[in-house]
């Protein structure tokens, strides 16, 4: 295991704002990343999966072609990538690919969750074995299949005397809870980025909130505010994850039907939304004198919602994990390429005191190259 091994983790996040891929090198417990590269995601494809993710009415010619036309999209990422690392794909031990999920519903009689993105394509048109479905073996186990990143966490942070919070900003918010002499805790807090994004499509015409210019030219609806944080999914106990089935705009526009606000300040309370959702978790986890608070992902680059975690956990070190000597835009893509990794050294990669497996599991399904 302390043989040094290259993988490649690709990484496409609820807010499909791009396909994240990673170059890594892993030697026993140390990965060092080598390169990475955005690659973009083509905006009618993004449409059709945004339709289907929605709850538009779909059919399964449909989720086919998704599932194909995605393949190739993340195939062609990973080749994009080798070519900009100058990096032969004879030397890449394995593809860790997360796939994107069109539907996740862990909970109810038929728990289940679908990624899209053919990986029999991606391993045949790169070379590379390929490993991917890392998220249904635990749900097999009666977990929620998510989140999956607190197990990389952990490997790659301690917390020694003082707490230490990995906080991923993406679409959706999750933490990874890190506390001396505790198990690992891990789940999604509710909204990151996407609704802020939804609404900034809307009114905006951007993807995102540059900078939160919009949200600064507005003021906090307390009203409005009061209304979201009723949402049931926040008082539910972990585990729990969930994703834009839930939270999604067709879910504020019902909300916002009973007031008459400035988009402007939809978009501040908004960014207070998610700011305090995610502050009212970490805040129960304080142990020590140090706590820390690490952040990474799109919502990292919001300086507002940055200053207001700062303002809402004073007794906590905000910073982005850039401090700690990892990239904060390209994390999630690391931690896939170590679960691949992980699989293909048959080891265990899930962390059942974090998503309610009955057991230890490795995730994953590998997909052989042709040689």
């Amino acid at each position: 295991m302390s043989t040094k091994q290259r993988f490649i983790g690709v990484m496409s996040g609820t807010s499909m704002d791009g396909v994240d891929t990673v170059l890594v090198e892993i030697a026993g417990n140390d990965i060092t990343l080598l390169a990475s590269l955005d690659f973009p995601f083509p905006e009618p494809l993004k449409q059709r999966l945004l339709a289907i993710c929605l709850g538009q009415p779909t059919n399964l010619a449909e989720v086919g072609e998704l599932d194909h036309l995605l393949g190739h999209l993340f195939a062609d990422a990973v080749n994009a990538l080798l070519a900009h690392a100058n990096c032969p794909a004879s030397t890449i031990s394995a593809i860790g690919n997360h796939g994107q999920t069109v539907f996740h519903r862990p909970d109810g009689e038929a728990p289940f969750t679908i990624q899209l993105g053919d990986a029999n394509i991606i391993a045949t048109k790169t070379g590379i074995d390929t490993v991917a479905d890392f998220r249904r073996k635990d749900m097999a186990l009666g977990g929620q299949g998510a989140p999956l990143v607190p197990a990389f966490h952990q490997s790659i942070f301690a917390a020694r005397e003082s707490s230490v919070v990995v906080l991923n900003i993406g679409g959706i918010a999750n933490i990874s809870v890190l506390r001396p002499d505790h198990p690992v805790i891990g789940y999604d807090t509710g909204p990151g980025n996407m609704l802020m994004d939804a609404w900034c499509v809307k009114h905006q015409q951007h993807k995102f909130d540059k900078d939160a210019q919009f949200a600064l030219q507005g003021e906090v609806s307390h009203e409005l505010l009061s209304v979201l944080m009723s949402e049931p999914y926040l008082e539910r106990s972990a585990p729990k994850s969930t994703g834009r089935e839930l939270f999604n705009l067709p879910w504020l526009e019902q909300h916002l039907t009973r007031f008459t606000l400035s988009a402007e300040d939809v978009q501040r309370t908004l960014c207070e939304y998610s700011a305090i959702t995610i502050a009212n978790e970490v805040s129960q986890y304080q142990i020590g004198s140090q706590p820390e608070l690490l952040v990474c992902g799109g919502g990292v680059h919001n300086p507002l919602l940055m200053s207001r975690l700062a303002e809402l956990l004073p007794q906590w070190s905000v910073m982005p994990t850039d401090n700690k000597g990892v990239d904060s835009d390209n994390m999630e893509a690391m931690a896939f390429a170590w679960l691949a990794q992980r699989r293909l050294h048959n080891l265990p990669s899930n962390l059942p005191e974090v998503t309610g497996a009955s057991q230890l599991a490795s995730l994953g399904v590998l997909y052989f190259a042709e040689q």
